[in-house]
């Protein structure tokens, strides 16, 4: 079995809530750009990047920042509530919002890299906490950064915490100077609404994980999340999914070609009933199943950089 089933004992799920809680409800409500609490100096999606990258460094790391311009969306209340986002007008403010990176070189493969990523900002158009949509993959990849962080890697791993809910998507950004890098992406792991899942689903009691992919190089990992889900019997009900064209800050990825890219939702189509909506909030969040699905997202990231050291 490895070392892989210690790294998963180190998941914890208290952890997991305290920082969910901290950026989806007390002291941060929303993580967006254009919302700034009473009594603060800056908004509370900088709020949060502070938060973030403070734990972070508490762990060791070293954090990167990459600014992007973005706009806020617009509300249309015409629209159904899951879809009342709408496009921001030219004159509307402009804000930079940051990818936040933390690196650990390898040291076998340091130039092939796994990459984990989550998107950490809330809904611009509505006053949601975005607790499930995306507090919980921002916890999760927090979470898998310190319990890896005096893991010595043979390929690099590296953790991106970007923004999907503010326009442009800066994991475009993220993925597009990947590229005119050079560097070489050989698995991508996007966190995305972890634990998120139907009413249906809910009353059940199910603890859900779908794994989306695009491209055949994506299914390899949808497939390899499947795998270490029943070889570490981690006891999820797992699924596997293809859309047909890339979609979400993977499909960022991908349209710059990195095929190997998937990502990780409480189900697919997305079924959580408070999606993008004021009651998406953190004491509706599955804790043991969010901490389920991480343990899976880093078994695979494991699995991806042990192979073939």
């Amino acid at each position: 079995m490895g070392i892989i089933p210690d790294y998963l004992t180190r998941i914890d799920p208290g952890h997991l809530s305290q920082a969910l809680f901290h950026l989806s409800q007390d002291p941060l409500p929303y993580r967006k750009l254009n919302h700034t609490r009473p009594g603060q100096s800056q908004n509370t999606l900088y709020e949060a990047d502070d938060y973030l990258q403070e734990r972070l460094e508490t762990w060791g790391y070293v954090v990167k920042k990459e600014g992007v311009q973005v706009q806020a969306f617009r509300c249309d209340a015409s629209k159904p509530k899951v879809q009342q986002y709408s496009p921001p007008a030219p004159e509307d403010p402009w804000y930079t919002a940051c990818n936040l990176y933390v690196k650990k070189q390898g040291t076998v493969r340091p130039d092939e890299i796994v990459l984990l990523l989550a998107h950490k900002d809330s809904q611009s158009w509505v006053d949601s906490p975005g607790a499930y949509d995306n507090g919980a993959g921002t916890v999760a990849l927090l979470e898998i950064a310190r319990v890896l962080k005096d893991y010595e890697p043979g390929r690099s791993l590296w953790f991106l915490f970007c923004n999907e809910e503010h326009r442009p998507w800066t994991s475009v950004a993220a993925a597009q100077n990947a590229k005119a890098r050079g560097d070489d992406l050989v698995a991508i792991f996007n966190l995305d609404s972890m634990g998120g899942k139907s009413q249906q689903d809910i009353d059940a009691g199910l603890k859900t994980n779908a794994a989306i992919y695009t491209t055949p190089e994506g299914e390899r990992l949808a497939d390899l999340v499947a795998e270490v889900n029943d070889a570490y019997r981690i006891g999820l009900v797992q699924r596997k999914a293809r859309r047909a064209r890339p979609g979400d800050d993977d499909g960022s990825f991908i349209n710059a070609g990195y095929p190997s890219a998937i990502a990780t939702f409480g189900s697919f189509p997305y079924a959580d009933p408070a999606y993008h909506t004021e009651d998406d909030r953190p004491e509706r969040v599955d804790i043991p199943n969010l901490a389920m699905a991480a343990q899976a997202s880093l078994a695979a990231a494991l699995r991806v950089d042990l192979s073939e050291r």
